[in-house]
């Protein structure tokens, strides 16, 4: 994989790519043998959205997202979104526009909705956690729509040997086609986490890609409940000896939601630490979750300690997750390796120990429930925050019940 050290100005500068729609058909009509892309790390890449189309479905990372829904961001922004830096306004940095350093250091967009947002992101926010701090307190930007078509992009840089946690919380309905650009230097400690808590016809498609140097530790969480259409796609790179990754998720979809999340994690350096999970529950009719995992041990990355593990809850009938979780090793010198998926309903067993006990039938899920996705909310070192989403989980399941 490579890595610019600056990204062009300009689309007209960048690398020439085709799309892999248009690549397939023409290839399939010319060669017989021609095998398409399929794994995460050979997809094409370019700051142009020429170069990508607009999907039609067949594409390996389209074919579980809903398009005709989605189709607003595949058109340029119209409007804008509110972006406030509620907390730690200190730590924002001047603005970086296409070209300034360290914009575009790893970022390189991987399907139109994230070249759209590059390109009509005159300017991107810069959050900057200076060289040895360890800020006590969380960063928090605020991002309010207002019902537009809007891009953005935000540049997350954690300096070597510093500390902290980063919080976007997304609110109110856009259409917003998002990039999210995490540098974690030499040494560093970040927390950088995620939430969607849009209206119900909010549209949000956020590309999050995270290059994790020598020696730091990443923690990545996102956490959907609100919005219509939700995709958001972590892309991490453990790039230096001895890089910690963890990946958790956290999702509720109701009915009418389609939350989705394709998950990369490369481990490129050597000793590295990368540990995935992502839990969601699933109530009403309509409601769907898609979770790709895609982790890729590579040939130099020895010593390489790695597990990815997805777990779906569904509630009601007519509920759909599909979970696919996919491994790639390229060295057999690794501490270990694996995934697993798994998606069900309520264990009747577990109802029925609890009401043996005297607990009532809508007590016994609500506990259940509450402790599968619980796991996820404990790990957030924000109290105020864990607590906000504990409540969230209670509301969600009291809303079923009452249905």
């Amino acid at each position: 994989m490579t890595t610019p050290t600056s990204a062009p100005a300009s689309a007209q500068d960048t690398h020439a790519h085709v799309d892999p729609g248009a690549q397939l058909a023409k290839a399939l009509r010319e060669d017989e043998d021609f095998v398409p892309v399929q794994t995460r790390s050979e997809r094409p890449r370019s700051f142009d959205p020429a170069d990508f189309g607009a999907p039609t479905g067949r594409e390996v990372n389209w074919k579980h997202t809903p398009l005709r829904r989605f189709a607003p961001l595949f058109e340029a922004a119209t409007g804008s979104v509110s972006v406030t830096v509620s907390a730690g306004s200190e730590y924002v940095a001047a603005p970086l526009k296409a070209g300034d350093a360290p914009r575009g250091e790893f970022f390189e967009p991987e399907d139109l909705p994230a070249a759209l947002a590059w390109q009509g992101s005159a300017e991107a926010l810069h959050i900057e956690l200076p060289r040895e701090a360890e800020i006590a307190e969380p960063i928090v930007v605020d991002v309010a729509g207002s019902g537009e078509r809007a891009d953005q992009h935000i540049v997350i840089e954690a300096q070597p040997m510093s500390k902290g946690i980063v919080i976007l919380r997304h609110t109110g309905s856009a259409q917003l086609a998002e990039n999210v650009e995490v540098l974690v230097r030499d040494g560093a400690d970040l927390t950088v986490i995620t939430l969607q808590d849009w209206d119900d016809e909010a549209i949000h498609a956020s590309a999050h890609q995270v290059r994790v140097d020598r020696d730091a530790q990443l923690k990545h969480f996102v956490v959907s409940f609100g919005g219509g259409v939700v995709r958001v796609n972590p892309n991490v790179e453990l790039a230096g000896r001895g890089s910690h990754g963890e990946l958790f998720g956290l999702s509720f979809s109701d009915a009418g939601q389609h939350l989705e999340s394709q998950v990369y994690l490369f481990h490129k350096g050597a000793d590295t630490f990368g540990n995935v999970l992502y839990k969601t529950a699933l109530q009403g009719e309509t409601a769907r979750a898609v979770w790709i995992g895609d982790v890729l041990i590579g040939p130099d990355a020895t010593g390489t300690d790695s597990y990815e593990r997805n777990r779906n809850l569904v509630l009601t009938t007519g509920a759909r997750a599909d979970s696919i979780p996919n491994l790639e090793i390229e060295t057999g010198d690794i501490q270990g390796a694996g995934h697993a998926s798994a998606t069900g309903r309520f264990d009747d067993e577990q109802l029925f120990y609890l009401q043996a006990r005297g607990i009532s039938e809508e007590e016994a899920r609500r506990l259940v429930v509450l402790g599968f996705l619980a796991e996820i909310a404990q790990k957030i070192e924000v109290p105020e925050l864990r607590e906000q989403l504990l409540a969230a989980i209670e509301r969600e399941i009291a809303e079923g019940v009452a249905a």
